[in-house]
């Protein structure tokens, strides 16, 4: 079971579907965050054998940390569980993580965007078609729709009135 982390709420979703999938399996959970140097780097992933960004690995160490503590608390999601950091896109490197056709790969699908033919295909969109196994997109949390909401509103220096919140 393989689930993708990058630590915003939309990977928490999909940690705590993971988590339920290899509980259901009876498998491990392994939870990969990618993370790549400011402006990419020099060449990718696998360019370098050399350790040249000991400080962003770190931060990413961090991330990953932080993510499954927030999710899963200090008793962790209840299943084996093994973590990962790979230097790399999210999408290269999520599709590289779940390499057998048994293997589930589990991402959050994040909202949608507005802007139809982004230049970049979103990280599920990606995985749902390059993936060698099944993937399984988890939508957001209904509650991120209204924290984005109120960000806007609040960017936007709307009033907010609470009873738009209780739909």
């Amino acid at each position: 079971m393989v689930a993708g982390v990058s630590g915003g709420p939309g990977s928490l979703t999909a940690l705590h579907r993971a988590a339920d999938e290899a509980r259901l399996r009876g498998a491990a959970l392994w939870a990969v965050l990618a993370w790549q140097p400011p402006g990419g780097g020099l060449g990718s992933r696998s360019s370098c054998l050399c350790d040249t960004y000991p400080e962003y690995r770190d931060a990413a160490a961090g991330r990953l940390r932080d993510a499954l503590v927030t999710a899963f608390g200090p008793g962790g999601p209840g299943v084996p569980l093994r973590a990962q950091i790979v230097r790399g896109t999210p999408r290269a490197v999520l599709v590289d993580a779940a390499r057998d056709a048994d293997d589930l790969l589990v991402v959050g699908a994040g909202r949608r965007r507005r802007l139809l033919g982004a230049p970049w295909p979103s990280v599920a969109r990606h995985c749902l078609a390059h993936a060698p196994c099944p993937v399984l997109a988890v939508p957001p949390n209904p509650l991120e729709a209204q924290l984005h909401t109120v960000r806007r509103r609040n960017a936007w220096h709307l009033r907010l009135d609470a009873r738009d919140l209780a739909g």
